[in-house]
């Protein structure tokens, strides 16, 4: 039987510490995946759901976008993964009756852990100007009210359409086909958070925007490079990739600034082997100081370049641009200050380089650990470099490999979910849809709080997602959402944006991935991209939560129909009637999606191009992979100071958190608690167990603080600290972003420690 939500929010102003594990997996997530698992679900519920997560005839997990291979295994699920899946498919509810017991101040006041614990919204919810509750309101009057505030915007581009990662293809080109024919392309989305940073790198050096390889590539791999990812917690079906790759003979380099069990050693829970003596991954461990990626693969590159007969000259000659800039470049590389960005010795960078150059087949994966710095861009592209040297790049076993981390949020921006789309696709759009969409360019994560804050932008609908603990610079934020006419979220369950509110606002339930979704022309899937480009369907096998729920496409399509009216030359009727009608269009609108509905009809769909990985060609400026030549950069550390970076806890999916454990790293029983090397600890007068406050430090002079953060002596690298999200991010400045890319720079904040007046295990 499921039990029932906690009543109050549990303390967490002690959380116990112990050692850090060294394996991932294994026993431990077998019982922690059924406890959750029963909790939220109960027993039958749970061999319902489970058995369905990630097979051909079930659904996507609404966790990462890890791919699957052609043959699943029974249990094709990790642990989060099941944690997700049972948060959606949970029997808790949260009906009208908890939103009279509980005022938008009280919401406020609680945890997101304590909100998301609540259940399933039950019902549209409507919070009128000056009201100090949401009320039930009817979808109708939901809709009116979304229109009202719409049409009465002195321009289109006062309205911000936000996507998250989870949402479908079908809704995803909805949402922005909608948001074009209204007039604006502010579509800002999850990517502009994360892998922003790699498609702005990847799209100008080998012409594509997405990662190259295939989990068949991975098994094939003779040296396989993970940096800044954390596979054990955030894609853990990852390491049965990386377990095959090794049982082929692959080697593994982790470069990262805190050593993380799951790529240590993985006791795979598929097998008995596995469960009782598992599999060590990493062989060789590179403990970087943050933001010292570039400095370290330049180093490389120079290394390389400097050996006679690496590089594969026929390749460089024949497929890149750019070659004889960044080889001057590159033999300006200094080990002196490549060691001092790094904090490797070089003993350890040049065993990395002896693993390269006896390795064929190498492959680079990445994730925040490169992409949220102020010089992502240029590390990315240097990774780049890397891996053209060899000719790394449209030959099996070899390639970029970015690892997404929510399930569809590749497929949202194929759909066109970008606030500065192609011309091509705008082309596209307007001869099937015969209306002129807008050319100008819209406004990303970060400028669209901006543009919040500024008053330029006046209602905010959000397609998922928890806008407000994502993103960076919290005070600044939820000051930007509460300027807001009207903020409207399109949810499955209460997160913290539920609580910050512009002067009205929706909640929309919507259909989880879980759900049965049943239209007028009888049930219907959605579809989804992996992280390696493969498309395939997604269809839920539950009873909705409640009668009361709309789908994603459902709801787009009626908003549209409310502000659009007689205006629109579409159809919209068609599209949440029958899905396939959907799926039609998007095949004459977007490159790679012809034949769409007989393409997913395929079980396990189907795998889009990639000219680079398919024919070694480069649809880039110069028609070829282009070599880059940035100048090396290093966050800089004043003394009496450490580097923070924000991440996640292994009972925590994205913003959503599970649990208050972080099992893997020893954290039992609370999030607010900072990381430290025992030497910096030591330098700084931090004793473990100390309560300290946390003050970022940044070039506009703004104190920016994190209060109440326990101090844990940890091995990260020297002069580096790590802390949870959503809880730091309110030491992230709006304005600190990498170059290019504008994603917030989330994994290097210079930060402070002041007293938090309290003693170690004191409870307040």
């Amino acid at each position: 039987m499921a039990s029932k939500p906690p009543a109050g929010d549990p303390v967490q102003d002690a959380p116990q510490v112990e050692a850090p594990k060294h394996a991932a997996a294994g026993l431990p997530a077998i019982g922690h995946t059924l406890l959750m698992a029963q909790q939220q679900m109960g027993l039958r519920r749970t061999a319902q759901t489970l058995l369905k997560v990630n097979q051909k005839d079930g659904f996507d997990c609404p966790g990462c976008a890890w791919p699957e291979g052609d043959k699943r295994h029974t249990a094709e699920f990790c642990e989060n993964g099941a944690k997700a899946v049972a948060e959606e498919a949970t029997l808790r509810r949260v009906t009208p009756d908890f939103f009279a017991a509980h005022p938008v101040a009280d919401l406020a006041a609680r945890s997101g852990y304590w909100l998301g614990q609540q259940g399933r919204i039950t019902q549209p919810m409507y919070l009128p100007e000056g009201a100090e509750r949401y009320e039930a309101v009817t979808w109708e009057r939901a809709f009116g009210i979304i229109a009202e505030e719409l049409t009465a915007l002195d321009s289109p581009d006062e309205a911000l359409f936000y996507t998250s990662g989870r949402t479908s293809n079908e809704a995803a080109f909805l949402l922005q086909l909608f948001a074009r024919e209204f007039g604006t392309n502010n579509l800002p989305d999850c990517s502009n958070m994360c892998h922003e940073s790699s498609g702005s790198a990847l799209t100008e050096t080998i012409g594509v925007g997405k990662g190259s390889v295939s989990l068949e590539d991975l098994h094939q791999a003779d040296l396989i490079v993970v940096a800044g990812q954390n596979p054990g917690t955030n894609h853990p079906r990852m390491l049965s990739a990386l377990e095959k790759a090794k049982s082929a003979g692959a080697k593994i380099i982790s470069v990262n600034p805190l050593p993380e069990a799951g790529l240590e050693k993985f006791k795979n829970p598929q097998t008995p082997q596995g469960m009782i003596k598992g599999a060590a991954l990493t062989d060789l461990f590179l403990q970087i100081r943050i933001g010292g990626d570039q400095a370290l693969f330049r180093l490389l590159n120079k290394l390389i370049v400097e050996t006679e007969g690496a590089v594969d000259e026929l390749f460089v000659r024949e497929h890149t641009h750019g070659y004889e800039e960044f080889k001057a470049a590159a033999q300006e590389a200094d080990w002196d200050r490549t060691l001092a960005a790094t904090g490797l010795t070089r003993a350890e960078i040049e065993q990395a380089l002896s693993m390269v150059l006896a390795s064929r087949r190498t492959i680079v994966c990445w994730a925040m650990g490169l992409t949220q710095h102020k010089h992502a861009v240029p590390t990315i592209r240097e990774v780049v470099n890397f891996l053209l040297l060899r000719g790394n790049i449209g030959r099996p076993g070899a390639g970029v490999c970015p690892v997404r981390g929510h399930s569809n949020v590749q497929g949202d921006r194929t759909m066109g979910i970008f606030e500065r789309p192609a011309p091509a696709f705008l082309d596209a759009l307007e001869k099937e849809f015969g209306f002129a969409p807008p050319r100008h360019h819209g406004y990303d994560v970060v400028r669209s709080i901006e543009a919040l804050r500024d008053g330029r932008a006046k209602v905010f609908f959000a397609m998922g997602g928890n806008f407000v603990g994502a993103t960076p610079d919290t005070e600044v934020t939820e000051a930007a959402m509460r300027r807001a006419a009207l903020t409207v979220h399109v949810s499955t369950k209460l997160n913290r944006s539920h609580a910050v509110t512009g002067r009205r606002a929706l909640i929309l339930p919507t259909l989880g991935r879980t759900d049965k979704d049943v239209q007028k022309s009888g049930r219907q899937f959605v579809t989804v991209e992996d992280s390696m480009g493969m498309v395939h369907a997604s269809r839920g096998n539950l009873t909705p939560a409640s009668p009361h729920l709309l789908s994603e496409p459902a709801i787009v399509v009626r908003m549209a129909q409310a502000t659009l009216g007689a205006t629109s030359s579409i159809n919209w009727t068609e599209f949440e009637k029958d899905y396939a009608t959907v799926r039609d269009r998007i095949a004459r609108v977007v490159p790679g999606f012809e034949d769409f509905n007989a393409k997913v009809a395929h079980p396990g769909g189907f795998q889009l191009a990639h000219a680079p990985r398919d024919e070694r060609r480069f649809p880039t400026a110069t028609g070829k992979a282009n070599f880059t030549a940035a100048p090396v950069e290093a966050p800089e550390l004043p003394e009496g100071r450490l580097l923070l970076q924000t991440l996640r806890s292994h009972d925590q999916y994205n913003t959503t958190i599970y649990g208050l454990d972080d099992r893997y790293r020893g954290i039992k029983g609370g999030r607010r608690v900072v990381l430290v090397n025992p030497e910096d600890a030591r330098e700084l007068g931090l004793a473990d167990g100390a309560y300290t406050d946390l003050v970022s430090e940044w070039k506009d002079g703004v104190e920016r603080r994190a209060p109440g953060f326990r101090v844990v002596h940890y091995p990260t690298a020297r002069g580096c600290a790590a802390a949870y999200y959503p809880e730091t991010n309110v030491l992230v400045p709006l304005g600190a972003t990498a170059d290019v890319s504008n994603t917030p720079a989330s994994k290097s904040v210079v930060v402070r420690f002041e007293s938090a007046g309290r003693e170690s295990g004191e409870r307040e």
